[in-house]
């Protein structure tokens, strides 16, 4: 199930606008000069699909529309200041071919009367808010002091089930489940992160660069593959010679394909050892002359085959996004002198090859890449790691702190990565140097008429 259009009536009173996407493509930009909506176009999309109810109350419009592929659409009405609003100012209306319309009204939070028990627990789910009084936190990304209706209504996607007063529809959690949503923001340098304190027992948050965030997740993700390799491994070799000797002899395969398989493999090795999945030492070199295969040999070398291709498939996946990210952001860091590497240990390791008469080291921290290095391997990092396929990714404004080149360049390097991936791309930008000439993927926001 896809979104194939958008459209907003009414939105800060004014604007009226439609966006067809693009699925064949997988990318549809929208522009507009500053303050037609497009952001918020993006953070009501977001909104509705991540169960933030409450952000929808934050952004004046009257109607938001969802067409999807299989003719059914989604309607967010909001009735504030409006007649028939009475308790609600948002309703979601569902329509299905040949089926009666569903509808939901969001209802204002109300205080469960035993959450008093429970409001502890608030601390510990909700990054960034700081208790300063019983019922009043500070919310350290915005520097608010919200009450205990503020918190709930604001992160009510955030809190268990037992905090909510309202139960939502299955066909609501349905749709939900069906369309995966992830917005990109503009503001996307510091990651606000929960980290569990030593001499307490809550989580206390804190702000860090994203790149330095990002760094360690990689690095644990290939931590976990490694680990998933070496559980396979010892599996397949503790039974290796068991199944040599049971291998039925095969006539079908030639001294020369089994010769060929070998060389992929170590084809295979020595490419994640380049991304640095794999040790040096885990590349034992495997060189077999064509005098050394005969009959018995060639037994146990295709026993051998299937279970290395086995072993190193853990890696395809995870191995082919560093591989992609590797080639864009070292092709964008040549001009600085950069390199960027990865490791199992480091994550992102960046290294330059300017001397500087500073220092001797050639290591670089990843907080010492300059703004623009810094957006472009985290967008990049978000859009292979952090999203599952079939996802629509709203990505708002790409090219803050990007050079021009670098912005000549960001569509070629997000078709790649779509195509990797597995995403479609709704993407708001100022900038014609991201467009270039590929005007018919765009859709441009416009005024009314006068």
């Amino acid at each position: 199930m896809q979104i194939k259009q958008i459209s907003v009536s009414g939105l800060f009173g004014i604007f009226d606008h439609v966006i067809p996407l693009n699925i064949d493509e997988r990318i549809t930009i929208i522009h507009s000069p500053n303050g037609f909506g497009k952001t918020a176009i993006l953070r009501i999309v977001n909104s509705f699909f991540n169960s933030r109810n409450a952000e929808l109350k934050t952004i004046p419009f009257r109607t938001f529309r969802f067409e999807f592929d299989n003719n059914s659409s989604l309607e967010i009405k909001n009735t504030d200041n409006a007649e028939e609003s009475k308790n609600n100012n948002i309703i979601f209306n569902f329509y299905q071919p040949d089926s009666e319309q569903d509808s939901f009204p969001i209802k204002p939070m109300k205080i469960i009367s035993d959450l008093d028990v429970r409001i502890v627990i608030i601390d510990k789910i909700i990054p960034g808010l700081e208790r300063i009084s019983p019922r009043k936190w500070l919310y350290d990304p915005t520097g608010e002091t919200l009450s205990l209706e503020q918190v709930l209504e604001r992160f009510d996607n955030l809190l268990p089930s037992s905090f909510k007063s309202q139960e939502e529809p299955d066909w609501l959690e349905n749709l939900r489940s069906k369309i995966h949503i992830r917005l990109i923001e503009s503001q996307r340098l510091l990651n606000l992160v929960s980290n569990r304190s030593s001499k307490r027992s809550a989580e206390t948050p804190s702000t860090l660069p994203t790149v330095s965030v990002y760094s360690d997740e990689l690095a644990k993700l290939m931590q976990d593959k490694f680990k998933e390799y070496g559980t396979i491994s010892q599996s397949l070799d503790r039974t290796f010679p068991v199944r040599v000797v049971k291998q039925q002899p095969s006539t079908d395969l030639t001294d020369e394909q089994l010769r060929h398989q070998l060389n992929e493999l170590e084809a295979t090795r020595s490419r994640l050892i380049e991304v640095g999945l794999l040790d040096k030492d885990e590349d034992a070199e495997f060189q077999i002359q064509p005098q050394d295969i005969d009959e018995s040999t060639k037994n146990a070398l295709s026993v051998y085959v299937q279970d290395v291709e086995k072993k190193l498939s853990v890696f395809a996946e995870i191995a082919s996004k560093i591989d992609l990210l590797r080639k864009i952001i070292n092709n964008k860091f040549a001009y600085s002198y950069k390199e960027i590497n990865f490791s199992k240990e480091k994550g992102f390791v960046v290294t330059t090859s300017y001397d500087s008469p500073l220092s001797n080291s050639k290591a670089l921290s990843p907080t010492d890449l300059s703004s623009g290095e810094q957006h472009e391997l985290v967008l990049l990092y978000e859009l292979l790691f952090k999203v599952q396929p079939n996802s629509l990714v709203l990505i708002d404004e790409p090219e803050l702190s990007l050079h021009v080149g670098w912005q000549v360049q960001f569509l070629k390097d997000l078709q790649d990565i779509t195509q990797l991936a597995d995403l479609n791309i709704l993407m708001a930008t100022h900038s014609p140097d991201i467009i270039q000439d590929r005007w018919d993927l765009t859709v441009e926001l416009k005024g009314p008429q006068k």
